[in-house]
């Protein structure tokens, strides 16, 4: 009995393990399709007009505007959600740990953190941009703050579990050393927690920058985009992503080679930012050891 028993464990641990191996080769495949067609084709397309030329040449320019566009908008969402984000990580991981408003707040963010960019987008469209443009007669509508703060509100869910997470894996003996010695929680908690916590909040700062690079759907609503160079946030502003978004959906094969060397700047970029959450991700582990 206790050797048939063993025989049907080994055979289903030998079977999830076969099906687990088959279903990682075929990510790891369409992954690395993924990466092949879009340096071979991204590749092929870099050349300097790409840093120098706008949008505004068609077939014959670059995407000078939409980088400086996609930069400007990433750091301002940045600088929107990183702040409240730790914070409310904070509160989340130290102050509310087993109290309803804490798995409230959790919930919700999940809700957050799973909704769609284009329902985002159209939130911030309907509460920023149309009364804007109301306000100001049409003057101001679309905008690069618009499309920040659509932004924002995608990374804001990223850094809030990161930063709860992280401080829950601190280890309790760091708090009960602090408070034996007198220390107030606030101290506790910004010169001895978040100091532990610095490399895992930090990439989930980095993470929800990898993700906000690569999001059109909300910019779509919000920023619109422009074909000239512009440094106003009140202004329409271009972004890599809607860029790309437009050049595919030209018939010309030189469009579509400008979109591919776009998609292979946001795929280096993202990439980079992945491999240092990897470092800050092991440099946590050993700090903890």
């Amino acid at each position: 009995m206790a050797i048939n028993i063993y025989t049907r464990r080994s055979a289903a641990n030998i079977l999830a393990m076969l099906l687990g191996g088959i279903a990682t080769v075929i990510g790891l495949v369409f992954l690395a399709w993924i990466l092949w067609v879009t340096l071979k084709n991204g590749f092929s397309a870099l050349n300097l007009n790409l840093f120098t030329k706008i949008t505004a040449y068609g077939s014959d320019g670059g995407l000078a505007n939409a980088i400086v566009g996609s930069v400007g908008m990433d750091l301002l969402a940045l600088l929107i959600c990183a702040p409240i984000g730790v914070m409310a990580g904070t509160y989340l991981a130290e102050y509310a740990t087993r109290s309803k408003l804490g798995a409230t707040i959790r919930f919700l963010n999940d809700i957050l953190l799973s909704a769609p960019s284009i329902v985002l987008g159209l939130f911030v469209y309907v509460i920023i941009v149309v009364p804007m443009s109301n306000m100001t007669n049409g003057a101001v509508s679309f905008s690069g703050l618009a499309g920040s703060i659509a932004l924002a509100l995608i990374g804001l869910p990223v850094i809030v579990r990161t930063t709860d997470e992280m401080l829950q894996l601190v280890p309790g003996t760091l708090r009960e050393a602090a408070l034996s010695l007198g220390i107030p929680q606030w101290k506790l908690t910004v010169q001895v927690l978040i100091r532990a916590a610095t490399s895992g909040i930090l990439t989930g700062v980095l993470l929800a920058l990898a993700r906000l690079a690569g999001e059109t759907a909300p910019l779509l609503f919000t920023a619109f985009g422009n074909n000239f160079m512009t440094y106003s946030p009140l202004a329409k502003t271009a972004s890599l992503p809607v860029a790309i978004y437009q050049y595919t959906n030209d018939p010309s094969p030189a469009m579509h080679a400008i979109a591919w060397a776009g998609a292979l700047l946001i795929t280096l970029f993202v990439l980079t930012l992945s491999l240092l959450t990897r470092l800050f991700f092991a440099r946590k582990k050993v700090s903890y050891e």
